[in-house]
């Protein structure tokens, strides 16, 4: 059943997401009792990514709460899926953790998400003490056994830490960054852990639980606040217009630096007032549904605007490039017909999803497993009707697998280009709606409450930090949480093109600032030990407690392919270049 699951899971990825990374799989030992401690960011789709790329082909098994296993039934399916019963309650360590000494004894592996509840942050806000007890309890365990029998061989364990980063966690066709870090042994623990000292195993629990969360923090993208992680994102889409052109195993490390790059330890009048910038272009985009990529490869020269005086043949040569464009997009369509109609449910289903459910966790496991649901309805479909069609025999049996699976196969060679395909042409006809539209359709900017807080509920398992003092009234309860209603795009268009064209250029220009100033820039300490200095020996604090110079951090981002491709010329709405000039 396990080896079933993952396959369909595997299945499910292909089909949504564009490719799945994984670096430093040689960390992750082959063999052996191995606890693997990983980021928990979107829900179910992470334990599938942990369990859909293992190395080796051994199994991972999850911790389950132990109320689950009380149906004989549902205890069959969890247990032959790979879970453990976990007894939460439970003071006694031993028994708490005795199902996972179980499978660590075969050596086997187990895979943990020591946060303890999946969350959509702007960083690790929590890591609990769960894997540390149960690695160092179990080899606590196993070293009393081998005291009274030293003949029976005992699997040591190791703790792998990992992190599962998405490029946009609910996107279709995105990516899956799965990285793991070098595996932390309990020899230079155990001895504090099993002292008689008062506190010393809690102590060094905690030492240790400390040393999983650095680990975690240094292959995962972690800035102070929403404002930061999401001005340092639009930087990131406006640098690489393309995403798939930005290598995926520098993927973490190009996003770091561009938190850093915007967390400065001070406050700092042109970093806040770049990220104003980006900040109010990413809302706009947010807001209007459309996206920087697109919009960078649609031709949005200037002589769209109507109220910019222009030559008609001039207007009707723009118009021209935008209808040419349409249609070139349209072209390719028919070889993608047959598949589009084919699949037409899963996509409404995934828009269906987008649009009804709030939390973006949620939205990517619907848009995944609720499209597998309806892809393997799909395409046992078409092998029955294939089948049928060949008199049922076992050769038109043969004949329908093949047809099928090649047929899938088709589809996802197919999707990425038609899909970039169909954003561009319904994006350019929104666009030549919006610029084309009556001014008084247009809404002011400053009635919009732009945003760059996603909009999204609390989640209610996240250790919330008390305040200092107590409230003099107790709080109102919270209201349910209602989703925002979006205005059209028509009635935005020309505030998006217009902060585009602002944001691109403040960007530039800061970068240019950065690169001609050579000063220090604040840097994350893994980033400040490989790339600049670390004011610390301390691996991990709060804020950033390290640099690098400012010629070394435009260098890092240029050498990765930052600013290639962007449009240089002046009448364009939008990207500018390195020194292009822009009205405001």
């Amino acid at each position: 059943l396990h080896r079933f699951l993952v396959r369909l899971a595997y299945f499910a990825f292909w089909s949504f997401f564009r490719t799945v990374r994984v670096i430093n799989e040689h960390n992750l030992p082959q063999s052996g009792a191995v606890i693997v401690a990983s980021t928990h960011h979107n829900s179910a789709l992470d334990p599938t990514t942990l369990s859909t790329t293992y190395p080796s082909n051994r199994w991972f098994h999850y911790w389950a709460k132990s109320g689950l296993f009380a149906n004989p039934a549902l205890r069959w399916l969890m247990l032959n899926a790979g879970n453990i019963p976990v007894e939460r309650g439970n003071k006694d360590k031993r028994k708490l953790f005795q199902g996972t000494f179980d499978v660590l004894e075969k050596g086997d592996a187990v895979a943990v998400f020591p946060e303890g509840t999946s969350y959509t942050e702007p960083s690790i806000q929590q890591v609990k003490d769960g894997v540390a007890w149960c690695a160092l309890e179990y080899t606590a365990m196993v070293r009393d056994a081998k005291a009274v029998d030293a003949g029976k061989a005992y699997s040591p364990v190791v703790i792998v830490p990992a992190s599962v980063v998405y490029t946009n966690k609910s996107k279709y066709r995105s990516a899956v960054i799965l990285q793991f870090g070098k595996p932390i042994t309990m020899d230079e623990y155990i001895d504090a852990y099993t002292s008689p000292s008062e506190g010393a195993g809690r102590a060094v629990t905690k030492e240790l639980t400390h040393r999983i969360e650095r680990m975690m923090i240094q292959m995962s993208i972690n800035a102070p606040d929403w404002e930061t992680l999401n001005a340092a994102r639009m930087a990131r889409e406006i640098l690489w217009v393309d995403e798939r052109s930005i290598p995926l195993e520098e993927f973490t490390a190009i996003s770091q630096t561009l938190v850093d790059l915007f967390t400065p330890p001070y406050p700092n009048a042109q970093t806040e007032s770049v990220k104003a910038r980006l900040l109010t272009y990413y809302a706009l985009l947010q807001e209007s549904s459309l996206t920087h990529d697109v919009l960078s490869s649609l031709p949005l020269p200037r002589t769209l605007d109507p109220r910019r005086p222009t030559p008609l043949p001039s207007r009707l040569s723009t118009l021209a490039l935008l209808v040419r464009d349409s249609i070139a997009s349209a072209i390719r369509l028919p070889f993608f017909f047959l598949p589009l109609v084919v699949h037409i449910p899963v996509y409404a289903l995934g828009k269906y999803v987008q649009g009804m459910i709030v939390d973006e966790e949620e939205i990517a496991q619907g848009k995944v497993f609720l499209g597998l649901f309806l892809l393997v309805c799909t395409y046992s479909s078409l092998f029955l009707g294939l089948w049928i069609f060949l008199w049922l025999s076992p050769v038109g049996a043969l004949i329908a697998a093949a047809v099928t699976w090649a047929f899938a196969v088709y589809h996802v060679q197919l999707v990425d280009d038609n899909y970039a395909s169909m954003k561009r042409l319904v994006a350019a006809w929104r666009v030549l709606l919006g610029v084309w539209a009556p001014q008084s359709w247009d809404v002011a900017l400053n009635s919009l409450q732009l945003s760059a807080r996603p909009d999204k509920p609390e989640n209610q398992y996240l250790k919330k930090k008390k305040p200092a003092s107590p409230p003099a009234s107790p709080s109102p309860s919270p209201k349910p949480f209602k989703r925002k209603k979006k205005l059209p795009s028509r009635r935005l268009i020309r505030h998006v093109l217009r902060h585009r064209v602002l944001a691109c250029q403040a960007l530039f220009r800061f970068l240019e600032d950065v690169k001609r100033a050579d000063g220090r820039v604040s840097a994350s300490p893994h980033l400040a030990r490989v790339y600049g200095h670390a004011d610390s020996e301390e691996e991990f604090v709060q804020e950033p407690n390290g640099w690098r110079s400012g010629k070394e951090v435009v260098w890092f981002l240029r050498s990765r392919g930052a600013g290639v491709g962007l449009a240089q010329g002046e009448d364009e709405w939008g990207d500018g270049g390195f020194g292009s000039e822009v009205e405001e």
